[in-house]
């Protein structure tokens, strides 16, 4: 342990906090403080593996740390998160960043306040495939994406556009800053009583048309992204962390010709890149990749798709 080291603490330490802990305990630099969870016995049993402390009360937990990370159910996000900041520690809360827009802006109001790094957790922004999409794209023309999963054991709390299709809107904000002119959606509950399955379809001032399906009900898993701009065409692989771009030249008799580059990168795990872009901007004290802002208009978009979804749903479902 070094002096130095960045202390760091996990609250909530299910389906996806327990990979926080265990990254956290591997990075260089940063020192593993302890974990903390409502089932006690689940933060024992993943301290012991990561050799540190189970705390039972979290406020105990964020007295030691530097920063924390919040992974708790998405309804405890902003009262975990609030906290934390109001300690003046730096925070990770995991997507979507709260419940309400409301209480986004309290987060985001808040971390200004205490000048404390507020960093909401879209590891997607983090997947090598995505981060070609954002380096390789200008003036994206037309977005088109399926993002299909089994049913999960986790995240039942909210629908499939705050827990699935939220990671897709915040990069296809990434690519196009301006303002969303329509917004068309349709959705179904099929396993819960909540959207199982959504589509949506959005309009930008610049002309960008963008179709973002996502569903966790699928009996395939598939996670493409795909890009067409002028000139070129990109497809990604969220899955696979691997992304494919054609490009339109001319060969030396002026004629046109498509050129493809495979880029892949299977080995870096996206979680593991977003908690060390995290450290990095608690040491040097600089904004994060994702930032508040970032995390609520995703949040915000999400929102407005869950209503066009509901003012869709005239009548009794299939399942009534």
């Amino acid at each position: 342990m070094n002096i130095n080291d960045i202390r760091v603490g996990v609250i909530g330490v299910g389906a996806l906090g327990q990979h926080h802990a265990r990254i956290y305990a591997e990075l260089p630099g940063v020192r593993l403080v302890g974990v903390c969870d409502s089932d006690v016995a689940r933060a024992r049993e993943v301290a012991a593996r990561y050799a540190t402390q189970a705390f039972a009360e979290a406020e105990a937990l964020v007295a030691q740390c530097d920063a924390v990370s919040v992974a708790v159910p998405t309804i405890g996000h902003c009262t975990a998160a609030k906290r934390a900041l109001s300690a003046g520690r730096d925070v990770l809360v995991e997507k979507p960043m709260t419940t309400t827009l409301a209480e986004a802006d309290e987060l985001i109001e808040l971390a200004a306040k205490q000048g404390a790094v507020l960093q909401v957790g879209h590891v997607e922004r983090f997947n090598p495939a995505a981060q070609v999409l954002l380096r390789e794209v200008r003036q994206p023309r037309f977005v088109e994406v399926h993002r299909l999963g089994a049913f999960p054991a986790r995240s039942l709390d909210i629908d499939v556009v705050l827990d699935v299709m939220i990671h897709d809107l915040d990069i296809i904000l990434a690519l196009d800053g301006t303002h969303i002119e329509a917004v068309d959606a349709v959705g179904v509950p099929v396993l819960t009583d909540r959207t199982d399955i959504a589509n949506a379809r959005l309009r930008f001032a610049s002309g960008l048309i963008a179709n973002v399906t996502a569903s966790r009900v699928s009996t395939e898993k598939l996670r493409k992204f795909r890009v067409f701009a002028h000139g070129r065409y990109i497809s990604a692989d969220f899955a696979t962390r691997e992304a494919r771009v054609y490009r339109l030249s001319q060969d030396s008799g002026g004629r046109p010709t498509v050129s493809e580059e495979r880029l892949a990168a299977p080995d870096e795990e996206p979680l593991r890149r977003q908690l060390e872009a995290f450290v990095q901007s608690v040491r040097t004290r600089t904004v994060p990749v994702v930032g508040g802002e970032a995390g609520r208009r995703a949040l915000a978009l999400a929102h407005t798709i869950v209503e066009r979804i509901s003012a869709s749903q005239v009548g009794p479902s299939w399942r009534d």
